[in-house]
């Protein structure tokens, strides 16, 4: 059996994610070396283990290295099976990166699945539940991924909790998309999540972004989680419109950080966005470009091109007959390509 061999140096537990998923999907073997090697904490992390190891257990794969702070892993896939299957991460951890690694195997068999993740559903540096129901599962529709998701609990840092269910039916057949035009007049529309927390802090952020984007009444929500074990607040703006997709962007509430302050980190996240005539934000440009690989192809234009796109590139690459490439066509916008 063919064995890549990966050096996972100089990225996170992303290239880790991208490896296992497209060593189910190929039934290629990888070992990965100096596993976030950077990182504060280097190794494997908690969340990333569940990730192994619902990867290892959809792919009936034989696994070596799958341990806490571990830097070197071997895995080598068997057969995917579809199936209802449920992984906890026992941890605050992100319970949707867990969810998108085992995805595309599930989407790739003959029968339909379902799958349960337990842990954290809205994270710092990971796609919240919401991204995925807004953003990222509507982009995988288009291609012709056909799925239900639902947020059962909300998770918040640091009692996690939370859990998300996704159906996807198998079989797929992926088509190739652009996602190159956008809206040249979207809708915006704010959402304040709170748990634990008063209402009013909910509204001090709407405020700030109804008073900064000029938005009326009817596009400001305030919504509660009261399912969730810990405090939380998270503040979401999404931007959509007829042309292609929803975008959606979102900040944490912290300690020792005002409302005021999260709203307006918000509202220039969107701002730049929309300063740019790009269709796809920053966090979903590296995360389409997986499902179009497997599409054989696909196009779609970003404001700038990050190192978590460059370097899931060209590990796509490693696994793929495939050719990922980008061309600066204006200022802040650059159009990606995937070709085979």
């Amino acid at each position: 059996m063919e064995l890549i061999e990966i050096s996972g140096q100089e990225g996170g537990g992303q290239l880790l994610r991208t490896a296992l998923s497209l060593s189910l999907c190929t039934g290629t073997a990888f070992e990965m070396q100096h596993i976030r090697a950077k990182r504060s904490r280097p190794g494997l992390m908690r969340q990333h283990l569940t990730a192994v190891g619902a990867a290892a257990q959809i792919g009936r794969a034989h696994v070596d290295g799958a341990q806490l702070g571990a830097t070197t892993l071997r895995f080598v896939p068997g057969q995917v099976q579809a199936g209802r299957y449920r992984f906890s991460i026992g941890t605050a951890g992100s319970a949707t990166l867990v969810l998108q690694t085992v995805l595309p195997a599930l989407w790739s068999c003959a029968q339909a699945s379902e799958l349960i993740v337990e842990g954290g559903t809205h994270n710092p540096l990971a796609p919240s539940a919401d991204f995925i129901a807004q953003a990222y599962l509507p982009a995988l529709r288009r291609m012709g991924v056909d799925t239900a998701f639902a947020l059962q609990r909300h998770g918040f840092f640091p009692a996690g909790g939370g859990s998300v269910q996704l159906r996807v039916s198998g079989d797929a057949r992926l088509g190739q998309c652009a996602f190159d035009q956008r809206d040249p007049a979207p809708r915006l529309e704010a959402t304040a999540l709170l748990s634990a927390l008063q209402d009013q802090i909910g509204y001090r952020e709407l405020q700030v972004v109804g008073e900064r984007l000029n938005l009326g009444e009817d596009a400001l929500h305030l919504r509660r989680a009261a399912d969730a074990q810990s405090p939380g607040n998270v503040l979401m703006l999404s931007v959509s419109g007829d042309a292609q997709h929803t975008e959606l962007f979102d900040a944490l509430g912290e300690r020792g950080i005002s409302a005021e302050q999260v709203a307006i980190g918000v509202v220039k996240k969107v701002e730049s966005y929309l300063a740019s005539s790009a269709a796809v934000g920053e966090h979903l440009s590296d995360q389409l470009l997986l499902p179009m690989a497997l599409a054989g192809g696909g196009e779609f234009t970003t404001a700038f091109i990050s190192d978590h796109l460059s370097s899931n590139a060209r590990l796509i690459e490693k696994f793929l007959p495939v050719e990922i490439d980008w061309v600066q066509v204006e200022k802040r916008c650059w159009r990606v390509r995937i070709s085979s």
